[in-house]
């Protein structure tokens, strides 16, 4: 079978094409093109030299169809409202959009974040679903690849493709039960080093954001145990004289439940950064960019106490 070169075709005369066999008028075709009449003749010239047909033909009162040109009409048809729909698949409306809908994030921000996005969810696209799944070691990798769709997280660097953005800053607070023997007493840092503390670690390795600030004032703390996520370090320093030290959404949030008391730490710990990253292949996606909106709109309700 001979191969068509398309390169060496204008395809914008497919469009003068339909418009011709339809109309079956030179004349009323440039109309519908927004052409002039002499380059809607131009346009059929070309037409019939790349099919090698008359396409139009003289008849009584007008012209017809050639037997080639109504044989390739439906086929037209079908090809011009395929690459319409292509186009049109580029578009992006939350209400009636499906499927799910999958972000990487720590716990500790998921406890805070994920009700806020659910609730927006919920209002402006209440066909999608929802996975949060914890980072991990391969996060970037997962937005490289499509495991997942966004990431939140504190991120100091990122590889070539992530783009990212700041969503919110938060302080650390350290927060210890509210039966604690501490309590009532000065959070001195003395009193603090003396103290035992869980911290949360998704990896269980590397230092905390408290332990590299006493390192470098040459101080260390006893840290007695590690956990991989907020609500066994929550439970465990329910019922145990462990203290730990978090971000002050989270820890406002435990406050209210009656069991924990928050206090400011003695050491300047700094604010911390909170970032949205998602790949660069996503950047443009009107999907994607419907969702950072969201999910930046979910974290601005959430600093605002929404």
């Amino acid at each position: 079978m001979h191969e068509v070169d398309l390169r060496r075709i204008d395809l914008n005369l497919l469009v003068a094409l339909e418009a011709l066999l339809e109309e079956k008028n030179v004349t009323r075709a440039a109309q519908r093109l927004n052409m002039s009449q002499p380059a809607a003749s131009r346009a059929l010239a070309r037409l019939r030299a790349l099919f090698s047909d008359a396409l139009l033909v003289d008849a009584p009162g007008g012209y017809i169809l050639s037997a080639r040109a109504e044989e390739m009409r439906p086929q037209l048809a079908t090809l011009l409202a395929g690459v319409g729909d292509m186009l049109k698949a580029n578009a992006f409306d939350p209400a009636t959009a499906t499927g799910r809908i999958r972000l990487l994030m720590p716990d500790l921000q998921a406890a805070v974040l994920a009700p806020h996005l659910l609730a927006r969810l919920t209002r402006e696209a209440p066909l999608l679903d929802l996975d949060i799944a914890a980072l991990g070691a391969t996060g970037f990798e997962a937005l490289e690849h499509g495991g997942a769709d966004a990431m939140v997280a504190l991120i100091d660097d990122a590889p070539a493709g992530i783009q990212r953005r700041r969503l919110y800053d938060e302080e650390l607070v350290t927060l210890m039960r509210a039966q604690h023997p501490a309590l009532g007493r000065k959070l001195t840092l003395e009193r603090f080093l003396a103290l035992e503390h869980i911290v949360v670690s998704v990896t269980g390795l590397g230092p905390a954001p408290v332990d590299t600030a006493l390192a470098r004032m040459g101080q260390t703390r006893r840290v007695k145990l590690r956990v991989p996520n907020f609500f066994a370090a929550a439970e465990i320093a329910a019922r145990s004289d462990l203290v730990m030290t978090l971000p002050s959404s989270l820890a406002q949030a435990a406050v209210t439940l009656g069991r924990f008391v928050a206090m400011p730490p003695p050491l300047d710990l700094g604010l911390f950064t909170m970032s949205l990253a998602w790949h660069a292949r996503q950047q443009d996606a009107p999907r994607h960019i419907w969702l950072r909106r969201t999910i930046v709109a979910a974290a601005t309700d959430m600093a605002a106490g929404n």
